[in-house]
């Protein structure tokens, strides 16, 4: 073997190695807030870090759990975080109304979870007949839900009463209606011995998003790259959550909120499948996060009627599908 020849399989061994490098060696930083503290909501992203999905795509993901005193948006339209949870469809088409460039790139849940509960046996089993009854609910949902409420079923603003994000007066009057998350206001009403009528409003025709991957617009346009796999990671890391063990995600979750017990993370899974909220809709034929502009045009339709938005407001902004409906993750089929 003489020199030269000798020099290009040294070369090539050199290539080789680099080539077979994992991705965490060149792991590009990414920061991640959620819209609330950890819960089985978040199950995924927490999942994608545990088994070690984001490193496999090349990312260091470190996750900031939102809270009642976080504002992510805010964090997110300052460039301090890289990606962030927007609770549902309002809050990329307020960016779009306030001229902030942000955008959403994934929308993890089909289904938004949000629910009224009533009691059981009081003629109160459907959203309709609600019509005319007191019902508890926050600041922020009187701009977002109830609106639909309105606009289906006929509420009215003299139906609300205030909520103090407590079970505590529901269970105290039989007669009480409530706001609600599928995922968590049941199960605690259900703990003091209560079984809840509880109505989801996606089932009724509630079109809104939730759960939506958001980033800037800046990030779209000068790193697609990075989206895209942060996109791809995080999918991956919903389908291994809801269809493979959930124990390591649930593991971190209780690290980063030791209030969360193992039989609620149970319960949020379960009726997150039970429901469809991550694989139903447009996920079903192109996978996780799937967005469509037909389902994006009817909610801003409905929500601009109601006077939320001006008409000629161009809704497309808020979102794109560059990085979704590419059916990721299908072979494994969430359920």
């Amino acid at each position: 073997m003489n020199h030269r020849t000798r020099r290009l399989l040294a070369v090539a061994t050199l290539l080789n190695a680099a080539l077979a490098l994992p991705h965490a060696a060149s792991a590009e930083s990414v920061n991640f807030g959620t819209d609330w503290k950890a819960e089985a909501e978040h199950g995924g992203f927490y999942q994608a870090i545990a088994t070690g999905i984001y490193t496999r795509y090349g990312l260091e993901v470190t996750l900031r759990p939102g809270g009642p005193q976080v504002n992510h948006a805010q964090l997110l339209a300052a460039g301090v975080i890289d990606f962030n949870i927007a609770s549902n469809s309002f809050v990329p088409l307020n960016f779009v109304r306030e001229k902030i460039p942000m955008v959403a790139v994934a929308a993890i849940f089909q289904k938004d979870p949000s629910v009224l509960i009533a009691h059981p046996g009081q003629g109160e089993d459907s959203l309709a007949a609600l019509k005319g009854k007191p019902i508890m609910i926050g600041s922020d949902t009187r701009v977002t839900s109830w609106l639909f409420l309105k606009e289906k079923f006929g509420y009215t603003d003299d139906q609300i009463r205030p909520y103090m994000f407590s079970v505590a007066p529901f269970l105290a009057d039989p007669k009480a209606v409530q706001q609600g998350y599928l995922t968590s206001e049941p199960f605690i009403i259900e703990k003091e011995g209560v079984h809840p009528v509880v109505m989801l409003l996606a089932d009724a025709g509630y079109g809104s998003y939730a759960a939506l991957i958001e980033t800037s617009e800046k990030l779209v346009r000068e790193k697609p790259d990075l989206v895209q796999r942060f996109v791809d990671a995080s999918i991956e890391g919903w389908y291994s959550y809801l269809d493979g063990d959930p124990a390591p995600g649930n593991a971190l979750i209780k690290n980063d909120n030791p209030e969360m017990t193992d039989a609620l993370l149970a319960y949020g899974r379960d009726k997150m499948k039970e429901y469809g909220i991550v694989a139903s809709g447009d996920a079903k034929q192109n996978g996780i996060g799937a967005m469509s502009e037909t389902r994006w045009r009817d909610f801003f339709d409905t929500v601009a009627k109601a006077g939320l938005y001006p008409a000629d407001m161009d809704f497309r902004k808020a979102y794109t599908s560059q990085f979704v409906n590419k059916k990721l993750g299908m072979a494994s089929g969430a359920k």
